[in-house]
């Protein structure tokens, strides 16, 4: 059987389905196999995003070092 007498046949046979969790579960496995996956971004990830890139653009950010020495002086001033 060829991919379009496939095609056909899943698409009648997905048709007299009127199971909804069974339905969602096909969906789930067709869009893990979809070729170009769309990644939707909210409106609050968006404006993170901008505002991390408009940080790293000032040169606001640390390296993990930096941080790390940071806090190290910073514990030891508090135990003292």
């Amino acid at each position: 059987m060829g991919n379009t007498e496939l095609k056909k046949l899943l698409i009648h046979r997905i048709s007299e389905i009127e199971d909804t969790e069974f339905l969602n579960a096909i969906k789930t496995i067709i869009e893990a196999r979809t070729a170009n996956p769309t990644l939707l971004l909210t409106p609050d990830i968006l404006r993170i995003i901008a505002a991390s890139k408009k940080e790293y653009e000032e040169g606001l950010i640390y390296e993990q070092s930096e941080v790390d020495e940071n806090f190290n002086q910073w514990v030891k001033k508090g135990v003292n």
